[in-house]
């Protein structure tokens, strides 16, 4: 059987010379290959038919981080710290989203993935933390501390997904984020939470694989849980591609 192809969503930058790129930090990519994935890069341009036809080829999904989602999705009001916005980025992974919702695939979220799981299934976002969550803790630890820096704890909640792959009780991660989940879409159920109350960690019941995570594993696979978080992904992925191999050799619905 070959390896699960896992999607990976992507963000436009413009580099020196004005040329737009479509862009990825390689710690995703080499997480994903350490867990026995092959990643395929999903750029924000796809109309409506490539999206479909691309997410049939597929074995699972990953919503990486970057900017800030648009206010608009959760009804929330301009704030001047929202940034990095990229609409043709929303609109795709929203699009996305749906798709492996009802298809069943595996997917998983990281930092602003977890953000845009909660927004499409309706929830809403701190549009920044540090100015609408009285009582919060630091959790903007960028730019200026490494990206594999230990910022805080999180509780795992017994019972959960995340709680069976990292073990019970209390893990150290990094925190990359200025946005969080304020109101918890109401499919989800929180998997981790910060000391501070943040939710961390989100699950979808009955979905075959859905977890998300508020933190970011990719840079913490020197930490045997993390590479153990990604091998969980993709050898859920691989039970896909496994239960949907057709006679024409593509994998997916």
């Amino acid at each position: 059987m070959a390896l699960p192809v896992i999607g990976v969503t992507t963000m436009r930058r413009v580099n020196q010379y004005g040329m737009r790129l479509s862009s990825l930090a390689e710690a995703y990519i080499e997480a994903l290959l350490q867990a026995g994935a092959t990643p395929l890069l999903i750029p924000n341009l796809l109309p409506g038919e490539a999206i479909k036809d691309l997410l049939s080829r597929l074995d699972g999904v990953l919503f990486t981080g970057g900017g800030d989602i648009q206010g608009s999705y959760y009804q929330a009001a301009e704030h001047p710290k929202v940034n990095g916005v990229e609409a043709d980025r929303d609109m795709l992974e929203l699009q996305i989203l749906e798709r492996v919702i009802e298809d069943g695939k595996p997917f998983m979220g990281i930092c602003r993935g977890l953000q845009l799981i909660n927004v499409g299934l309706g929830g809403t976002l701190y549009a920044d933390i540090a100015e609408q969550a009285p009582g919060a803790a630091k959790h903007d630890y960028y730019p200026d501390w490494d990206r594999d820096y230990l910022a805080h704890a999180i509780e795992l909640i017994p019972g959960t997904r995340l709680a069976g792959i990292l073990g019970n009780g209390i893990v150290e991660v990094n925190s990359l984020h200025h946005q969080g989940i304020r109101d918890l879409a109401p499919k989800l159920v929180p998997a981790a939470h910060s000391p501070d109350g943040i939710v961390e960690a989100v699950e979808l019941p009955g979905h075959p694989y859905a977890l998300a995570v508020q933190w970011h594993p990719e840079w913490l696979t020197a930490h045997g849980g993390m590479r153990t978080l990604f091998k969980d992904f993709v050898g859920a992925a691989s039970r896909y591609q496994r239960d949907n191999w057709n006679e024409a050799g593509w994998m997916g619905s």
